[in-house]
């Protein structure tokens, strides 16, 4: 028998109406013990896993013992004043939004080595 090209079965399968194209893809599931339908999806799951969040946010969410560390860097990464970084490490919330993941978890290294509970989000 004569090799087929690609195109040749690609027009072929044009052709085909949709229960022909079931019995093709039981057919090769038989044949091969291959599911083409998984197959085809693997590479895009597999591309989604991969993916995850570009930016996150920092929060702050307890100081610690360490307060004057953690104010320290605060007002490093944020550039407060240090009335305002003492204020936002006594209440918590946001110190750094939609800044790469990379560098998030970098800053969350440092604030934990100072003692605080910070999380991203």
């Amino acid at each position: 028998m004569a090799k087929l090209k690609k195109e040749e079965i690609i027009e072929a399968i044009k052709e085909m109406t949709i229960l022909e194209l079931k019995e093709l893809v039981d057919l090769i599931k038989e044949e091969f013990g291959v599911d083409p339908t998984a197959v085809a999806a693997a590479p895009a799951a597999a591309e989604v896993k991969e993916e995850g969040p570009t930016t996150v946010t920092l929060e702050l969410k307890e100081a610690g013992s360490s307060k004057l560390a953690v104010i320290k860097l605060v007002r490093e990464i944020t550039g407060l004043g240090l009335k305002e970084a003492k204020d936002l490490t006594d209440s918590g919330g946001a110190l750094k939004e939609n800044i790469p993941s990379n560098e998030a978890e970098e800053l969350k290294t440092k604030f934990e080595e100072a003692g605080a509970t910070v999380e991203l989000k």
